[in-house]
């Protein structure tokens, strides 16, 4: 079980009570705006029991981690990462957080913290992460945690019927920072 903390946060394994949380962060379409549309019921339940399963590093899996409020245990949302390529210690980032956990600081604590504990963990060399061209709000917290853009995949994802670009973002272990930005 993985249970990391920050000054205001814990972040910790994803644990089968988790499930109304898990759907409705993933069926909220503002949410989702820059992610993918809305996903059914059926389809949000079978990737949520495949990430409750035992995690391995080296799967090729996400490990989906919850953030909460250490103050008050207020759910905030999700983080988490998956090997892209473990031998070359490549992992992607990512995160999804509830309405009421946007615009407090808490995406880029708890990018921070799993950015450090991945590297501590498993030896993790780059972090990459993606985000639609549009989502500043996202790019703003990469680059904040010291992600640099290092292109753009033009109309590299289809989202609601359109080609969206994705802005491709990379930091090297050895660059990052818990300094506040």
């Amino acid at each position: 079980m993985v249970e990391l903390y920050t000054d205001n946060l814990k972040i910790r394994s994803l644990m089968p009570e988790d499930w109304p949380h898990f759907l409705s962060v993933h069926q909220d379409e503002r949410q989702s705006r820059y992610v993918r549309a809305p996903q059914t019921e059926p389809v949000l339940r079978e990737k949520f029991e495949q990430r409750l399963a035992p995690w391995d590093y080296e799967s090729g899996a996400w490990l989906t981690l919850v953030i909460e409020t250490i103050e008050d245990g207020e759910f905030i949302g999700f983080t988490g990462f998956y090997g892209v390529d473990t031998s070359l210690g490549q992992v992607e980032v990512g995160y999804m957080l509830s309405n009421s956990g946007q615009g407090r600081g808490y995406a880029t604590e708890s990018l921070r913290a799993v950015i450090d504990w991945a590297c501590l963990q498993f030896n993790a060399h780059k972090f990459i992460a993606l985000c639609t061209d549009q989502n500043l709000a996202s790019a703003r917290v990469l680059e904040k945690c010291g992600f640099v853009l290092e292109g753009t995949l033009r109309h590299n994802f289809r989202l609601n019927d359109a080609w969206v670009d994705d802005r491709y973002y990379g930091l090297l272990a050895s660059e990052r920072s818990d300094s506040p930005q």
